[in-house]
């Protein structure tokens, strides 16, 4: 039997998380298309017949503008360490950077075999995507190069085929039905904040954290209170929206996720408050379980 962990790692919006779901054939990861939108490592456990893939989602590689950020990029950098296999995703509908030269060079770094996942070939030309692999192949001896378009949700057999060639025999890591390992406040939280990167937009989606206070589950339903944190006056005026709205907006799109992830009847409640640069505050980072992903 083989089982591993492979990591997925690139810059934000390169379509990591939408990889992952799409391997994993049903939801593990938030997305939006706004940048940094996954914040810490998210594993998906993948059973086979015969193997457990591991797939640990990692924050986007970026230049950080607060602690938050660099934390980030820290966890990313370390989970590369520890695994069998990475798969370098690039969004090959935007040109080669630094920012591809810094993430690349964290790879080489590593010293673990590479796979370069080309993502969002559909929006390219068939000739542009050719360039760019040969670009690619100029930079790194990857071991292996798969062109895909994650959003499509197409079959991903011949990935899956090729990276168990990659991985050591073993006995599985995680018991068989378990699909992620993400504690399910945590899970909750996402789910929400997902809604608020939707709704909101420039600063406010990524000055907001979500911190589930209170979850009480009974037999047919459950009780959750949420808590939504942002660093200003102005972002909690936004985030509540007149008359409530834009709360009443987020709390509507979460509930059904949430009630299909606890399999019953849930009664949200959402609150909001200032914390002042929580992003650059060490302590809150951890509190609200950016870099910690246990319940």
């Amino acid at each position: 039997m083989k089982s591993g962990f492979v990591a997925l790692v690139g810059r934000p919006n390169a379509g990591k998380s939408t990889l992952l779901n799409a391997l994993m054939k049903q939801k593990v990861a938030i997305v939006s298309d706004k940048p940094q939108t996954t914040r810490s490592e998210i594993r998906g456990i993948l059973n086979l017949e015969d193997a457990q893939i591991v797939f640990t989602d990692t924050p986007g590689i970026h230049k950080p503008e607060h602690l938050l950020g660099s934390r980030m990029n820290k966890e990313a950098s370390n989970v590369m360490q520890g695994v069998d296999l990475i798969y370098l995703v690039s969004d090959g509908s935007v040109p080669f950077s630094r920012g591809d030269e810094f993430v690349l060079r964290m790879v080489k770094q590593s010293g673990i075999p590479a796979f370069l996942i080309f993502n969002k070939i559909d929006r390219m030309k068939k000739e542009d995507v050719l360039r760019y692999l040969e670009l690619w192949q100029k930079k790194h001896d990857f071991a292996e190069f798969f062109p895909v378009s994650a959003l499509k949700q197409e079959s991903y057999e011949d990935l899956i085929r090729t990276t168990l060639e990659y991985l050591p025999e073993g006995e599985p890591f995680y018991p068989r039905e378990t699909l992620t390992d993400a504690g399910i406040r945590f899970r909750i939280g996402e789910i929400i904040r997902e809604k608020i990167l939707m709704c909101t937009e420039e600063e406010v989606p990524h000055a907001s954290a979500v911190y589930v206070e209170t979850l009480k589950t009974k037999k047919e339903s459950a009780e959750v209170g949420a808590l939504i944190l942002v660093e200003k006056q102005g972002q909690k005026g936004i985030m509540i929206g007149k008359q409530g709205a834009m709360l009443k907006k987020i709390g509507t799109m979460a509930r059904p996720e949430i009630e299909a992830l606890l399999g019953k009847r849930v009664y949200l409640s959402l609150y909001v408050r200032v914390e002042k640069e929580w992003r650059d505050r060490d302590k809150l980072i951890t509190e609200y379980g950016y870099g910690n992903i246990d319940e």
